[in-house]
């Protein structure tokens, strides 16, 4: 294939575009950003199943001393009524028998009341624990957005240099003639790399050094031949950086 130098030069402009593209779409891949909000998005979904566990333990404890209260507002009354009973009877054996009851029914407040002391500093233990969680997953809430928005920033700057190496290279490409555009899609396609200046005897895309006969064919070649390297098919463009002449 012929091609005039300036066309083919025109190639190593395109390749750079191209190696510019990727670059890009690596960056996009592979953010910082993606990856820490990953991590603190795992943090924070395993923080969830702990704050289900701590919100659990803080209403069964509110519940038991709920029951509590309850049955300790049943006890109040009972002893309330039964006072009540015992001022206004003249029945020793009436009297008796209610007291034994109100001595009974103390020493259930008693208990009862022993008891909600003792759940009142579960409930406020598990407020406290619960709050810290809280806390700590409000904490976590907050690096995400912080993360996403910083994330969101990169992608938007990537997206623009993307539309930028776009625009060069469609009007870069409309100017190349067609057969050559097309060798150096095909080998772009398959190596990644479709032109590299060829500079002291060596590739540019798969860094081999030329040798013997290759390195005579590529001297002996006219400046318009279009040449590429027998190990990576790349096409050699040969500039006045080449050393050839």
């Amino acid at each position: 294939m012929k091609s005039s130098l300036a066309e083919q030069k025109k190639l190593l402009e395109l390749q750079t575009i191209d190696a510019g593209l990727v670059r890009v779409a690596h960056r996009e891949k592979s953010l910082p950003e993606s990856a820490e909000y990953a991590q603190v998005s795992a943090e924070r979904t395993a923080l969830s199943g702990r704050l289900a566990s701590e919100l659990g333990a803080l209403e069964d404890a509110k519940t038991e001393l709920g029951r509590l209260e309850s049955d300790a507002a049943v006890v109040e009354a009972r002893i309330a009524r039964d006072t009540e009973r015992v001022n206004h009877t003249s029945s020793v054996k009436d009297v008796t028998a209610l007291e034994s009851e109100l001595e009974s029914l103390r020493r259930r407040k008693n208990n009862l009341e022993d008891m909600e002391i003792v759940v009142m500093e579960r409930v406020e233990e598990a407020e406290g624990q619960l709050a810290s969680t809280q806390a700590i997953d409000t904490e976590l809430q907050a690096k995400l957005t912080d993360i996403a928005a910083r994330r969101k920033a990169a992608l938007d700057s990537l997206s623009q240099e993307r539309a930028t190496f776009t625009a060069q290279r469609g009007v870069l490409e409309d100017s190349v003639a067609g057969d050559l555009l097309a060798l150096y899609e095909k080998v772009r396609t398959r190596s990644g790399t479709g032109a590299a200046l060829f500079r002291a005897g060596t590739c540019g895309a798969c860094t081999i050094t030329l040798t013997g006969n290759e390195l005579q064919k590529v001297r002996a070649a006219e400046i318009d031949d279009v040449i590429q390297c027998p190990e990576c098919s790349a096409i050699m463009v040969r500039t006045e950086e080449s050393g050839l002449w």
